[in-house]
């Protein structure tokens, strides 16, 4: 959709504005508001074109995967004594436990579950993590409205669309002065996005929504200091599916709120953003799918780590070695983005350890990644000790392209190297179904069994004929 076509809309929205019920005149929405509220609304009863659904049924077991497994992980057992002890009232489904919640609570514990590592899917140009707060709010939404799967995947698909465009709007990453997240934000507004499309609102309504989920909107970068990942996976997800999902059923159940709170008077982006561009949140809306510009990461370990693993696959794919060959393992990456991995005390986060477990297992599992035991393995210290990382100050030029570099001597003195500037599950070299569906298999199966794993997989690929989204549940809970 053009955006000459969307501000058309927005003039003939703009037109039929009343009054809101508050103490002073409210003005019409501004074109930018009223083209983004129209194009929210009929969301919904849009088709998506072949290829964009199909990205988003990607996406949708990832993110699925994703809660099922992290529901074994310190953040999922966090979820779970929540959800028991304060909030076990309601029909909404917590994955993987036999479990229900208020649609708001669901949406936090699965939120929570989601981002319990690093296994989410991720959006390089906004620095968030879409799937792992829109979907859990879709999910919650679209089970309180009993909606059906091809809405469930529309709702979806608009939360992608709307979370990253907010942050793109505001600038995109924020400098190292701000102590804002742009994964907390993206995800608050991508989330009410997702469930406000399940709840069905009209235009009025969704620029309503957006006025409480501006008020929401908050998370600050203090989560790098956090050990365990539940603050992380609560600030990237379980607050903005929570979030999201509040907005959507206030507004629901009869709240009003400002025709537009991202332009006149201490509007959002006043507060946030004051050199922000409005005009990108309505950028090439409708042509441009920002699900299809989202990373499924292929390995289930930190971004930094992700280009790492392809080049020694790769390298191991020409020349084949064991561990005991290898003398040394140079890494080089931008300095930026080395330090993010460098000798965590995490498994998955730490690029030594996962070097190390690439070079044992020829291969990093789910498993494999969250060993945190296995930091101490005799056979895993010797092989990290091989591992040396280096601060490439000239890879820091390519940045916003993440090129990792890893040389592999050998005892007998042989070098073998690789280049990797498009690692696998990125936009510029994408997995294909049978990868999407192995990675799946990998996180699900373990929880649920195999034979479940297999259907809920079928289940997904097929979301567009399923009537109703609550009978999802018995495939996403355990036993």
């Amino acid at each position: 959709m053009h955006r000459r076509h969307l501000l058309r809309m927005a003039a003939a929205t703009a037109s039929l504005m009343g009054w809101p019920a508050c103490g002073r005149a409210e003005k019409p929405p501004g074109p930018v508001m009223a083209a983004l509220s129209d194009y929210m609304s009929a969301a919904g009863a849009r088709a998506l074109p072949a290829d964009i659904a199909e990205q988003a049924i990607y996406h949708l077991l990832d993110t699925l995967a994703a809660i099922i497994s992290g529901s074994e992980l310190a953040p999922g057992h966090a979820a779970e004594r929540y959800i028991r002890e304060r909030a076990g009232k309601g029909t909404a489904t917590v994955a993987a436990f036999g479990l229900t919640a208020a649609p708001i609570d669901a949406a936090l514990a699965n939120g929570v579950m989601a981002h319990a590592d690093e296994t989410d899917d991720s959006h390089n140009r906004s620095h968030s993590h879409p799937g792992c707060s829109v979907i859990p709010a879709a999910l919650a939404a679209g089970e309180e409205f009993g909606i059906d799967g091809a809405r469930l995947l529309r709702a979806v698909t608009l939360g992608y669309d709307i979370g990253p465009r907010v942050v793109i709007a505001m600038g995109g990453g924020f400098s190292d002065e701000s102590s804002l997240s742009t994964h907390s934000i993206s995800g608050t507004f991508g989330s009410a996005a997702a469930a406000c499309c399940a709840a069905g609102l009209d235009p009025r309504q969704m620029r309503w929504a957006l006025d409480y989920t501006a008020q929401q909107s908050s998370g600050i970068r203090v989560w790098r200091r956090d050990t365990d990942h539940i603050e992380k996976a609560f600030a990237f997800a379980g607050m903005p599916a929570r979030n999201g999902v509040t907005s959507a059923l206030l507004v629901k159940s009869g709240w009003n709120g400002v025709d537009d709170v991202f332009s006149g008077v201490d509007n959002f982006f006043a507060a946030y953003a004051p050199k922000a561009q409005p005009d990108r949140l309505i950028e090439k809306l409708g042509e441009r799918y920002e699900i299809a510009e989202t990373d499924i990461k292929k390995w289930t370990v930190g971004s930094p780590i992700q280009g790492p693993l392809d080049a020694i696959e790769a390298i191991r794919g020409k020349r084949p070695f064991e561990a005991d060959q290898v003398r040394r393992v140079s890494v080089h990456l931008a300095p930026t983005v080395a330090a993010v991995v460098d000798n965590r005390d995490i498994p998955d986060i730490c690029l030594q350890h996962m070097i190390a477990v690439m070079l044992l297992d020829k291969t990093v599992s789910f498993r494999g990644a969250h060993d945190k035991p296995r930091m101490q393995d005799p056979a895993a210290l010797r092989e990290r000790a091989k591992v040396n990382l280096v601060y490439d100050k000239e890879l820091d030029k390519l940045l916003p392209v993440r090129v990792a570099v890893v040389e592999i001597e050998l005892s007998d003195g042989t070098v073998l190297s690789e280049r990797v500037s498009a690692v696998r599950g990125t936009p510029r070299n994408p997995m294909g179904r049978g990868e999407v569906i192995d990675k799946a298999r990998d996180l699900t199966a373990p929880v649920l069994g195999k034979e479940k794993s297999q259907k809920l997989i079928e289940t997904v690929f097929a979301i567009e004929t399923v009537p109703d989204v609550r009978t999802l549940r018995p495939l996403l809970q355990r036993g």
